[in-house]
């Protein structure tokens, strides 16, 4: 019980100074993984990049001392990022603190859907999350990933789009415009560096050296380079215009959203007290004006910041005032020195400050990261935000476990070591539990991470712990060291960690092994691309496509007709060109005979009848009948009263133990009679044979159950 309750007692039986060293070593080569990776994860939850080393203090080693793997590294991941930017865009800003606090709520409600699932024992509730689905949605959410990084790589900024794939092409748009070059050249080789030292050395911390290369660089060509001036320093009236333009219509849309809150709350009223009065009605249309022209002006923002974006200018000096002026680069006047620099205004979904607006000639870095550890807190609980989130947190926890669970179970495989399905679903919701009391958003399982532990020598939990320490060492004081990091690098880093996912070896054997299989992964990775950024659409049809082909299967088992083969086996006589007995059918039923599929039998004996009239004799092996319900029994008593009355007769062999139970209590079995049932096909066919063969002569050595017969012979 003690084990269960702190499976990482388990870690120091055998313990010794040798495996304290590998675990040392391991853990710091993950720490430097760890540490540039979750940043940049961080970012692609549409987070700070420094709540990325948030969710790398708590989880990691929450998770290794309650988990049942002792290499896998729990943390930042790629695709539950991604999943936790698409389930809060629809509630707040990317980035803003109302974001981030839906970010710890996701996670503390993911925590407690895994760790409740742990607890009452539904680890195999994963499985309804296939291999084909699995493998079609993490391709796609690969591409996904990897191309929404691609503004960062080249330093565009665009609005997000309904589909995904409208952003980058709104994105590869605005590259072609004004790609920022130094931003593009230094993601580039931070590329160069991480695939350079990878094949040189895989042993070499490729992330933290191309890390530590790029802020040198950065910091010594002051790489960022931003300049704060009133609307009067940019000398161009129609820019001027267009800022004013912008803010006045953001602040009729604010308007609007204020009057949308009030009417919204006398609708909630009216629907209690009095819904059939005509008021509500009045209110619901007002509603909806407010959201038609609150749409048409959110349409006019988006004109006007993009507009503001494409504005390219250069700075000069006003010698008089010494105030940084900025023109138009197609507007400068005569006789006027410029800087050689590109520089454009900084323009989010907010106003923008006329007496302060943010210029900049730069690239985009990670900026000021808060020294010392995060504040311990529970987060704010709102049930109704919880039951908004808790689709998606369903999903992510799905996802995440499933992603965790399969790297723990392919390192268990090399290392002997038991891994115990529901012990790491509750070490998994801790990490998330106690991951969101110190300011985590969701994590799971790390297979780049985990695989680095592994390969460095990684014997206990113990690796994962060193990791977090180290993480805390870098809070406590190294953050501002990493202020200078440019965003493209961090975009590199992302765009290397998934381009591993992105592989299509599992669709073709999908393909091989089930032609419907194939298909659910091609459709789940189509479906996935197309509903981007609503990535949970693909799962769903990846999740319904596999319940519905199981269903069909289900409702439609494999219905055979049996002959003898070359080596004296009965096999399918149809795929195997043998030869049928006219006057004996033998049948096999492939699955359970329940209420989905009982008809299936009775038209598939049906057919057969119909097909061969001088038919004597029916033998139903039951050896592949897993299971037996009341439908099922009592179609297979009509089969019996039917077939017996047109004086065909009726045998069962192979039964099952549960089945021949089944038929005892239903008293089926009197009605088939005991000499009817058999232990083994080949003692059934002997008697039958004797019974409906008697006036044939030289009957066994034309029967194609006593004798190989292939239907040309």
């Amino acid at each position: 019980m003690l084990t269960k309750l702190f499976p990482f007692i388990n870690w120091f039986k055998d313990y010794s100074l040798r495996k304290l060293k590998l675990d040392i070593v391991a853990g710091l080569t993950v720490a430097l993984v760890l540490i540039p990776q979750s940043m940049a994860y961080a970012q692609l939850a549409g987070l700070p990049a420094y709540y990325g080393l948030y969710a790398a203090f708590l989880p990691p080693m929450i998770g290794s001392l309650f988990g049942s793997s002792r290499q896998l590294a729990t943390g930042p991941v790629a695709i539950v990022s991604i999943m936790t930017a698409v389930t809060l865009e629809p509630l707040a800003t990317a980035g803003s603190q109302e974001f981030i606090q839906y970010a710890i709520l996701l996670a503390l409600t993911v925590g407690v859907f895994q760790f409740l699932m742990g607890v009452v024992r539904l680890g195999l509730l994963v499985e309804l999350l296939s291999h084909p689905v699995i493998g079609g949605f993490t391709v796609a959410a690969a591409i996904i990933i990897s191309t929404s990084q691609l503004s960062k790589l080249f330093g565009v900024y665009v609005d997000k789009t309904p589909h995904k794939y409208e952003e980058i092409f709104n994105v590869i748009m605005a590259a072609i415009d004004y790609t920022h070059w130094p931003t593009l050249l230094i993601g580039l080789l931070a590329i160069v560096i991480q695939i350079g030292l990878k094949r040189y050395d895989p042993r070499i911390p490729n992330v933290l050296v191309a890390v530590f290369i790029t802020v040198i660089l950065s910091w010594s060509l002051d790489f960022e380079n931003n300049e704060q001036v009133p609307i009067e320093n940019i000398k161009t009236p129609m820019v001027q215009r267009h800022i004013t333009d912008f803010n006045s219509i953001l602040d009729e849309i604010n308007l609007l959203n204020q009057q949308r809150a009030v009417i919204s709350r006398e609708i909630i009223d009216l629907e209690k007290s009095n819904p059939a009065s005509v008021k509500l009605l009045e209110l619901k249309h007002q509603i909806d004006l407010i959201t038609f022209n609150s749409d048409n002006l959110k349409n006019e923002a988006h004109f006007n910041r993009k507009k503001i974006r494409s504005f390219l200018f250069s700075k000069t000096i006003d010698k008089n005032n010494s105030n940084s002026l900025f023109y138009l680069r197609s507007t400068i006047p005569d006789r006027i020195k410029t800087d050689d620099l590109q520089w454009r205004i900084k323009i989010g979904n907010k106003q923008l400050t006329e007496s302060s607006l943010l210029l900049t000639g730069g690239g985009a870095v990670v900026g000021i990261i808060p020294e010392g550890l995060p504040s311990m807190a529970v987060p704010k609980i709102d049930l109704a935000t919880i039951l908004r989130l808790l689709p998606y947190a369903v999903v992510i926890s799905l996802l995440g476990f499933m992603e965790a669970i399969a790297i723990a179970k392919a390192m268990a495989a090399k290392t002997g070591q038991k891994i115990d399905t529901n012990q790491e679903l509750r070490g998994q919701g801790l990490a998330n539990i106690i991951g969101a009391l110190g300011q985590s958003y969701p994590v799971s399982g790390s297979f780049s991470r985990s695989s680095v532990n592994l390969q460095n020598g990684g014997v206990s939990g113990l690796s994962n712990v060193i990791s977090s320490l180290m993480v805390v060492i870098v809070l406590l004081f190294f953050t501002p060291l990493l202020y200078h990091l440019p965003q493209s690098v961090l975009a590199s880093v992302i765009m290397l960690a998934v381009f591993g996912l992105i592989r299509f070896e599992p669709f073709i054997h999908a393909w091989r092994v089930s032609r419907t299989d194939g298909i659910i992964a091609v459709i789940t990775f189509a479906g996935t691309l197309y509903f981007a950024p609503n990535l949970e659409e693909g799962i769903l049809i990846g999740v319904t496509l596999t319940l519905g082909a199981f269903l069909y299967k289900s409702m439609r088992p494999k219905v055979v007709t049996l002959s003898l083969n070359r080596d004296n086996l009965l096999k399918n006589a149809k795929e195997q060109g043998l030869k049928e007995c006219k006057y004996i059918s033998v049948i096999r039923f492939d699955g359970r005979l329940f209420f989905t599929n009982a008809n299936h039998l009775d038209e598939m004996i049906s057919k057969i009848k119909t097909e061969n009239k001088e038919l004597k004799h029916i033998l139903i092996i039951g050896s592949s009948i897993n299971d037996l319900d009341a439908s099922g029994e009592e179609m297979l008593a009509n089969i019996i009263d039917k077939t017996r009355n047109e004086n065909v007769g009726f045998s069962l062999c192979g039964l099952k133990e549960n089945v021949t139970a089944a038929l005892k209590r239903s008293h089926l079995l009197e009605k088939i009679g005991e000499e009817h049932i058999y232990s083994r096909a080949k003692d059934a066919i002997e008697a039958i044979f004797l019974q409906t063969h008697e006036d044939t002569p030289g009957a066994r050595q034309s029967c194609p159950l006593m004798t190989y017969i292939p239907v040309d012979g």
